[in-house]
């Protein structure tokens, strides 16, 4: 396998190159990530019943896979950096798979609990290896190309797992979990079909001039404003449309949850089809503009939503909101995978990570409050507002765009210069120098 993938060598190197085993075990990959939250929600009323704990608790088995993947997302980053994309991919999907299934049998809440958070890492191990070998193996337009597949994926998972969890638990409250065991001939897979990656620099190790490296990485402005965007576009999804959208919708229509659930289905749609293209998006725009538009794409659809008179009309008003949601986060991805050299890209891409599980932890609780306050209908105004701000703000934050990517920074270091967004690359030479 090559380690990068030219997007102007041919017309057809910015389309997905479907038949490529990196891309086949990425995608497949990104399939079982929905298994980790939206396959279990709908079971979690029928297992605080089987074991006899609170609502407050039984949410505990959401919460605490995403707080785990908060945490240890940096350390799993530094590892996939050190021992590679392939060997934490093989063993994240293993630990995935056999702990997400060995829940099935736990015999007490609290088995289950510690099953999740060991899932929850696991979960930070794929996505964070599979996001990280598109950077490593894709460049150019071809790597948004294969981004957005890989977000549409996963946008097509979010969809459709909470319909087949909803008929799983209905045999019985841990057949959801056997699904997880799908992971493990994934793992074999990836250990058989899956070349590691070159990457540019010298072995990488684990120590302070490597911690500085990716200090100074990763404290770009272009790249900390991706970490911002990814943070506030989690954070105004998971609390706008997946919590006050619900109630909203049960309030002032009281439509049932089955009719909420498609409304909601309408975002992951949109985010699908947008996703799709983004790589010939990206062919005309720079991912910065496109990040930017997505927001606008968001203000359009809350304020869209504040304004509905029906529930049709809301619906409709989820589909920018959706194509937001699949313009932003493949540009951010790719932005960041351009940004940062290969020796710290893992590192960078698992804060890229921690800030998904942030917002999507911090959104529900913020909007929740907030709406006690303000009401539903309000909030949705002040959504739409923040989303036009978010998307003025980083119009001007990205002018100009980022280093062309981590080629151009590669050759800084060979005449020696330290240009904005490319200090990564100097301090790996740094690193490579101390290490001899």
């Amino acid at each position: 396998m090559t380690a990068t993938t030219t997007a102007d060598e041919t017309p057809e190197s910015t389309g997905v190159p479907w038949r490529s085993p990196a891309v086949q075990i990425v995608l497949l990959s990104t399939a079982l990530a929905p298994l980790g939250v939206p396959l279990v929600s709908p079971a979690l009323p029928v297992i605080r019943d089987t074991f006899g704990v609170t609502d407050a608790t039984a949410s505990l088995l959401i919460s605490s896979y995403f707080v785990a993947g908060i945490v240890l997302s940096p350390f799993i980053g530094a590892l996939a950096d050190r021992l590679g994309r392939k060997r934490v991919l093989v063993w994240s999907l293993a630990a995935f798979g056999l702990t997400g299934g060995a829940a099935a049998f736990a015999p007490t809440f609290e088995a289950v609990l510690a099953l999740r958070a060991i899932g929850g890492v696991a979960s930070a191990g794929i996505f964070i290896s599979t996001i990280t070998l598109i950077g490593d193996v894709f460049d150019g337009v071809q790597r948004n190309a294969v981004l957005g597949a890989n977000n549409a994926v996963l946008s097509a998972g979010a969809a459709a797992f909470p319909i087949l969890g909803g008929a799983l638990v209905a045999v019985a409250w841990n057949v959801p979990f056997l699904a997880y065991f799908a992971a493990v001939p994934l793992a074999a897979a990836a250990f058989a079909l899956l070349d590691e990656p070159e990457r540019d620099g010298a072995e990488v190790r684990i120590d302070l001039a490597y911690l500085r490296g990716a200090a100074r990485a990763v404290a770009e402005p272009a790249v900390l404003t991706m970490y911002a965007a990814t943070f506030a576009v989690e954070f105004l999804l998971f609390g706008a449309v997946l919590t006050v959208l619900p109630f909203l919708l049960e309030a002032e229509y009281a439509l049932a949850p089955v009719l909420i659930g498609v409304v909601i289905t309408t975002a992951e749609a949109s985010s699908i089809a947008v996703s799709m293209i983004n790589g010939r998006l990206a062919r005309r725009f720079s991912n910065g503009g496109l990040v930017a538009a997505g927001f606008a794409c968001y203000g359009v659809g809350f304020l869209g939503a504040w304004l509905a008179p029906s529930p049709l009309a809301v619906s409709l008003a989820m589909l920018p909101v959706g194509a937001g949601v699949g313009l932003v986060l493949p540009c951010v991805d790719a932005e960041v995978s351009d940004a940062v050299s290969g020796t710290y890209r893992a590192g960078a891409l698992s804060l890229r990570n921690s800030t998904t599980f942030l917002g999507r932890s911090a959104g529900p609780v913020a909007f929740a409050g907030l709406a006690a306050t303000t009401g539903y209908p309000a909030l949705l105004l002040a959504t739409g507002v923040a989303s036009f701000a978010c998307a003025v703000g980083l119009a001007f934050a990205t002018r100009g765009g980022v280093a062309d990517g981590a080629s151009e920074v590669d050759q800084a270091v060979v005449d020696g210069i330290p240009a904005i967004g490319q200090t990564a690359a100097v301090d790996e030479a740094v690193a490579v120098e101390e290490g001899h």
